[in-house]
């Protein structure tokens, strides 16, 4: 692990790699991912917000469907963490952000943190806005966890995942432990390759 001048600790240290950029799992108060992300934009840092479709304004003759956020108040950063807490103290636009710290770790006060390729597979499932993924709460997941699968054709080939039931039936999911989970709505059996826990 790394820490800065305050003592938080990071998740993992990707300097090794050449690469000193990992993905932040972010809060950002009063639902502001867009403007945020709008302004990460701008100033070119890769950032990344699940997004869904959902119907506005259902009761009324306005009805339509608007492309919003699928996890309230959560925005994923690919940067450093000197970057990121300048930019706080120092951009008003980003001072809403928040890190998210790991309440599983042994030290106290370690910032959550996604490994690249964690990211890439959840980005590969969490990117897609139709009816083909599912967003979780904790209270859409049912059971405990069964295989971990490798999906080996079709849309989403090459994800990792583990079946899980979700509302009463048996799905891939993939899942950022304590961050965000997306299930697949429909992957057909024989799609599926059972891996080792440590291949995931």
């Amino acid at each position: 692990m790394i820490a800065d001048k305050d003592g938080i600790s990071l998740g993992h240290d990707t300097t090794v790699c050449g690469d000193p950029k990992i993905w932040f799992p972010m809060r950002v108060t009063y639902s502001r991912e867009l403007k945020i992300k709008a302004e990460l934009d701008r100033l070119k840092i890769e950032s990344f917000i699940p997004m869904t479709y959902k119907l506005m304004d259902a009761d009324t003759d306005h009805s339509h469907c608007e492309l919003v956020p699928a996890i309230n108040n959560l925005i994923f950063i690919h940067s450093t963490q000197e970057r990121i807490s300048y930019l706080k103290h120092k951009n008003e636009v980003l001072e809403p952000l928040r890190y998210m710290v790991d309440q599983t770790a042994q030290k106290a006060h370690t910032i959550m943190t996604v490994r690249d390729r964690e990211m890439e597979n959840f980005m590969r499932v969490a990117s897609m806005t139709d009816n083909s993924v599912m967003f979780l709460n904790d209270e859409s997941v049912i059971g405990k966890e069964g295989k971990h699968v490798q999906i080996i054709d079709g849309v989403f080939e090459g994800v990792k995942g583990v079946i899980r039931r979700v509302k009463r039936c048996k799905r891939v999911v993939v899942e950022l432990k304590g961050i965000a989970g997306v299930a697949i709505a429909y992957v057909p059996a024989v799609f599926l390759k059972e891996i080792e826990r440590s291949e995931h």
